[in-house]
């Protein structure tokens, strides 16, 4: 392994441990409450966060108005319509199950990828589809198994999400190819402010009531969400920039199988239960397909 790509994997690990602790409070309040409003909160949490760091500990780099517009675009995208599908999914299919779907994410990166920035993809990976489309087909048949209905839904919500995300995550590494001085802190300030502008926008349009859902939320609650927020979102997004700053995307994308463990580990404890056998099932068809994607 080149080592130069070490700190790139570790900080694909942490934003991915971060974002699998964060997911349970995602999934939680997106169920108890609605998805928007609990993106809403994670966007404005995130944003106080990176204003307060990039105010007092981090120099800013001369930036062009093309780049930051870039960047905002891209949080207004990914971070804030996408995540709206994606928090809906996390809802209806849990996060570990969702997570897994992000599989086909380093498949649609690493396409994009050889046309924008020049990424060699190996077209033998993707042989990893067809195991891929296996989990969504056992998820579907597993639904199927309890309500008599395919549920296909929630499925689609979720690759609405990943092909939004996919979207903001290409917009950014263009942003950091044009300006390679920039910092994930920095550049996350206008990736978080673009997607809080997409909540304004909602809420201004009378789709969620973010002031009066706070004010009826407990002090234990409000303290999950902050920490939660804190972690799927603010420290989730500035280790994930780094490693998409310095490393190759689909590379990057193809770590998301912690993701999934860790997702799907913190879900079971939660639950208090086991796995079914369907997600086991597909959890081994994600493996075999991670393998073809990643050697």
């Amino acid at each position: 392994m080149d080592a130069q790509q070490l700190p790139v994997i570790f900080f694909a690990l942490g934003a991915n441990l971060s974002f699998a602790l964060g997911s349970q409070v995602f999934t939680h309040y997106s169920r108890a409450v609605n998805p928007a409003w609990m993106n809403a909160v994670k966007a404005i949490v995130a944003l106080v966060c990176f204003i307060l760091i990039n105010l007092f500990f981090v120099p800013q780099v001369s930036t062009s108005v093309v780049t930051i517009l870039v960047l905002g675009i891209s949080g207004f995208i990914g971070l804030g319509f996408g995540d709206i599908f994606l928090l809906r999914s996390f809802a209806e299919l849990g996060p570990g199950r969702t997570l897994m779907l992000f599989s086909f994410q380093p498949l649609i990166l690493g396409f994009f990828s050889y046309f924008l920035f020049d990424q060699g993809v190996d077209t033998r990976k993707f042989w990893a589809i067809l195991f891929f489309v296996l989990c969504v087909f056992l998820f579907s048949f597993e639904s199927f198994q309890k309500s008599r209905k395919w549920q296909m839904a929630p499925i689609m919500l979720a690759f609405s999400g990943i092909l939004l995300d996919a979207c903001g995550v290409l917009m950014s590494r263009w942003s950091f190819n044009s300006t390679p001085e920039l910092g994930s802190l920095q550049g996350n300030l206008y990736r978080t402010f673009g997607a809080v502008l997409f909540y304004l926008i909602l809420g201004m349009k009378g789709r969620f009531q973010l002031r009066n859902l706070w004010k009826a939320r407990s002090t234990k609650d409000k303290g999950y969400l902050i920490i939660g927020s804190f972690l799927g979102t603010f420290l989730s997004l500035s280790l994930y920039l780094n490693a998409i700053r310095l490393g190759h995307l689909a590379t990057i994308s193809g770590l998301s199988i912690t993701g999934v463990l860790f997702s799907s580990l913190f879900e079971c404890l939660i639950e208090k239960k086991w796995p079914s056998r369907y997600f086991m099932t597909a959890f081994c068809a994600f493996l075999i397909g991670m393998k073809f994607l990643l050697f």
